[in-house]
């Protein structure tokens, strides 16, 4: 049975991901009171008087809204939000699983960028966070800001921010193992979605000044009309030499490759025109660009990949459960660049200098410090802006 068959048969089994349990068993009368009316008036009264005591007296300390509509899930692009909803209750139990966060699934059956944000805007009261999911680009960016804007919780688009902090993480930690420096080194994004716009802005934010990005096009012109604004923008800001051509053309003498596009796109060929020691993250989901063994065996020396079934696993989830932990902790209302900069430097840093190598650029999922580090490090930083 293949990993496809075993996990649709074990989502026949489950019925869903996730469930809803209550804190405080009602037993009798006095506990019916006690937990609904009419002692429940006295806790709706406190939160009309002082609103910031809906995080004392209600689960919104604790909880999250994971929400899409449907439109780029995973690979499989615009399925609709019914068939996106295994993968929002999959989050949710990640959330749950690594970080103890209560985090709901939300669909939403609209692609209209006014509806998605009124929505939004409209169900967040309930919530601490809003996780932004699965949504297309350029919309997504256009849905995030105005939420970021209207709302007083942190709303963070984890294909945009947790993609770009994970693997910036690694590819920090890349560089360091091969001797190079990320504002030297030469550096391919491919696809420029919402992953790989996010992963260009996140690497000049942090100092990468040879930034090449392509799209199925080749790479970014600011003059292609078939460019979105976002495109447009990360074409002004990239490509230092005005290299113009196709990604094979980018990739010659190129320290890094992230891509974030389509399956075995990649050619070996490809890979052997990149520089020594080239570092390589193919991280196309279900299939990456290019396979582990064609890339070693092609020349690079450090892959990774979204897979996990093979070492340096670049996910996600090594992002978003540790830093909504540190967000809801310290009731942040806006999350802003140092707070990922801080989460990808705590993430980088769990891989000392005597364990770094090949194999081992960035944590595994299931290395408890994972979330404890990013939490933290979203703690300090927020108490430095205070």
């Amino acid at each position: 049975m293949s990993i496809m068959e075993e996990s649709l048969a074990l989502h026949k089994k489950l019925k869903g991901k996730i469930s809803v349990e209550s804190k405080f068993d009602i037993k009798n009368k006095k506990d019916l009171s006690l937990i609904y009316t009419p002692g429940v008036a006295s806790s709706c009264l406190s939160i009309k008087d002082n609103p910031e005591e809906a995080y004392e007296l209600t689960a919104k300390h604790n909880t999250v809204a994971v929400i899409s509509d449907g439109t780029a899930v995973l690979g499989l692009g615009d399925i609709g939000p019914l068939a996106a909803i295994p993968v929002m209750e999959g989050k949710c139990a990640i959330f749950k699983t690594f970080a103890g966060i209560d985090a709901i699934p939300i669909v939403l059956n609209t692609k209209d960028i006014d509806e998605l944000v009124r929505t939004i805007y409209l169900l967040a009261p309930s919530f601490g966070g809003i996780n932004l999911e699965d949504i297309s680009a350029p919309r997504c960016f256009e849905v995030e800001k105005r939420l970021r804007e209207m709302l007083d919780i942190p709303v963070f688009h984890d294909d945009q921010h947790g993609t770009a902090i994970a693997s910036s993480a690694a590819l920090l930690n890349a560089l360091k193992l091969v001797k190079k420096d990320l504002a030297s080194a030469k550096i391919v994004i491919n696809g420029a979605g919402s992953a790989g716009i996010a992963i260009s802005r996140f690497l000049l934010e942090l100092g990468a000044k040879n930034l090449i990005v392509c799209d199925k096009a080749g790479i970014l012109d600011p003059s292609d009309k078939n460019l979105n604004s976002a495109q447009i923008e990360m074409a002004h800001q990239s490509n230092p030499n005005n290299i113009k051509g196709s990604l094979s053309v980018a990739l010659k003498t190129a320290d890094a490759f992230i891509g974030v596009s389509a399956g075995n796109i990649v050619s070996p060929e490809m890979i052997k025109s990149m520089n020594k020691d080239a570092i390589v993250f193919a991280l196309a989901n279900p299939t990456p660009e290019i396979s582990r063994d064609l890339a070693i065996s092609s020349g690079a020396r450090v892959y990774g990949a979204g897979l996990s079934n093979i070492p340096n696993q670049i996910n996600n989830a090594l992002v978003f459960p540790g830093l909504f932990k540190g967000l809801l902790k310290a009731r942040v209302k806006q999350i802003d660049t140092d707070m990922e900069i801080a989460a990808c430097k705590a993430l980088a840093g769990l891989v000392t200098e005597e364990e770094l190598k090949e194999e081992y650029i960035i944590p595994d999922i299931f290395n408890e410090n994972v979330v404890k580090v990013i939490s933290e490090a979203i703690i300090k930083c927020q108490s430095q802006t205070i």
